[in-house]
């Protein structure tokens, strides 16, 4: 799994013209799914965003999570984070999982990152054509990919 996470003020997702759902203070975290993505990934990544700190403490510096702060979170399935751009000037997709396999992981990543928040999490619809809108605040904004952990 790769997420590209971005601090955010605000931040919301339009689709067919209505507001599907819509945060404050919090995290836009883009999700892509590959077919070697397992459990395992979902629960260690999950665990990584809830506690990572990109809030500011009382002295300025990034020391809180969200979790820290009691801050919202949007997910939106993004299936172009696995672009292959070496050849050629189209990308390819074939790393990035078909449905039938990547809609129960992001169901599953939603789940599993509103529980252990204590709270639900906004999101897309796994396909739709999305408008996504943020004010990334910072900026603040972070790459993880699962297949780069360390154990």
């Amino acid at each position: 799994m790769r997420v590209v996470i971005q601090k955010v003020s605000n931040a919301s997702v339009t689709i067919d013209g209505k507001v599907k759902s819509a945060i404050k203070k919090g995290l836009l975290i883009l999700v892509g799914i590959e077919d070697i993505d397992t459990e395992e990934d979902i629960t260690w990544l999950v665990r990584k965003i809830v506690q990572i700190r990109v809030f500011n403490d009382e002295n300025g510096v990034m020391n809180r999570s969200v979790a820290d702060v009691d801050g919202e979170v949007l997910v939106i399935s993004q299936f172009t984070l696995f672009a292959f751009t070496k050849k050629g000037n189209r990308p390819s997709y074939n790393r990035a999982s078909k449905a039938a396999f990547a809609i129960p992981m992001y169901e599953k990543f939603l789940h599993e990152l509103s529980v252990r928040l204590g709270k639900p999490v906004g999101s897309g619809i796994f396909g739709a054509d999305m408008k996504v809108a943020l004010l990334n605040d910072g900026p603040v904004t972070i790459i993880i990919d699962t297949k780069e952990k360390e154990f």
